[in-house]
């Protein structure tokens, strides 16, 4: 289904999903910082910059409690946190680069282990994304595959026209659901062209002859030069659109606490140091080489996609200067 919207309709639209008591995400300026966060009204939200971290946190926060206990003499009382609390949301102008990375969340947290947490919400939102017509050095979007107006991911799917609103496209049920319920802010037709798409100036990287290297040179000195700049910081893991790792931990004092599911990160020492005291990637390149072979073999080996669209926040972020696109156009030209 397609339709159009104006500028003005879709602050309206948002205004009514708030109105209605839904919860709407979108890139909202905090504090000097665009991040995708709640609005109170349509006036906050940022549609010219994409928010530092990614749209992944409507469905995996940073920090998300799942039990909680209390004891009381030699009684302790355990408390699911139930899922099905959580509100219904919409995700509005998720960059494709973002928008792109939730099926590929969808596989590891749906797989041998449902975790419940990322599926109710994953079921309760409804993603609107919006095609970019900007870019800046850092995207690579297009050397993996994806492009300014990938879809997948969205709902529906919103495409800037050059006369100012916007074409909407329903992708799936959700978004037609949505064209329904509030059919009125919508129209049938507009003389308006699509804005012209920032297509970034990337060459596409050969990712087949990228995963034929990285399966043969697991153990090759290239690593060192690759990765010896790497800090560990993490910053590279927070703000990926698709990165997944988190830690399980208790927190509280002998009488009361709770089990909370938090981020955590690859590149970092303890993420891979055993009880014994042994570390398997007991040095920085070892850690970076599992990030790239993450991205751009295992993760392929298991689902058949890359786990990597391309949005750049690694590059713009890295305290180091670590570019993780020319790493790989380095390896798919070796």
């Amino acid at each position: 289904m397609q339709k159009y919207i104006t500028q003005q309709n879709l602050n309206a639209l948002i205004d009514q999903l708030i109105g209605d008591g839904k919860r709407v995400v979108a890139p909202r300026l905090n504090a000097g910082t665009v991040l995708y966060e709640p609005l109170a009204d349509s006036a906050e939200m940022i549609t010219d910059q994409l928010p530092r971290r990614s749209g992944k946190e409507a469905f995996f926060p940073l920090c998300e409690d799942i039990v909680s206990y209390e004891k009381e003499g030699q009684k302790v009382t355990l408390t699911d946190i139930d899922p099905a609390r959580f509100p219904e949301t919409f995700l509005v102008g998720v960059r494709p680069c973002d928008a792109a990375a939730i099926p590929v969340l969808d596989a590891v947290f749906s797989w041998d282990y449902k975790d419940q947490f990322f599926l109710e919400r994953r079921k309760k939102t409804t993603v609107i994304g919006l095609a970019c017509t900007a870019a800046d050095d850092a995207c690579f979007c297009t050397a993996v595959g994806l492009s300014p107006d990938e879809k997948r991911g969205s709902d529906l799917f919103l495409s800037p026209l050059q006369g100012g609103g916007y074409l909407c496209e329903a992708l799936t049920e959700k978004g037609e659901v949505l064209l329904t319920a509030y059919d009125e802010l919508f129209s049938e037709g507009s003389s308006a062209d699509p804005l012209p798409l920032a297509v970034p100036d990337v060459e596409k990287f050969d990712l087949a002859k990228v995963k034929a290297w990285l399966n043969e040179n697991f153990e090759d000195p290239a690593w060192d030069s690759i990765a010896t700049r790497c800090v560990g910081c993490g910053a590279c893991a927070f703000v990926c659109p698709a990165c997944h790792c988190f830690d399980i931990v208790d927190e509280g004092t002998e009488k009361s606490g709770k089990r909370r599911k938090n981020w955590d990160a690859c590149g970092f020492w303890k993420f891979t140091h055993h009880a014994s005291g042994h570390n398997p990637r007991d040095g920085q390149p070892k850690r970076y080489r599992n990030r790239i072979m993450h991205k751009f073999k295992y993760y392929d080996d298991k689902f058949g996609q890359t786990l990597c669209t391309g949005c750049g926040r690694c590059i713009r972020l890295c305290p180091v200067g670590i570019d993780i696109a020319g790493i790989v156009e380095e390896i798919s030209k070796k």
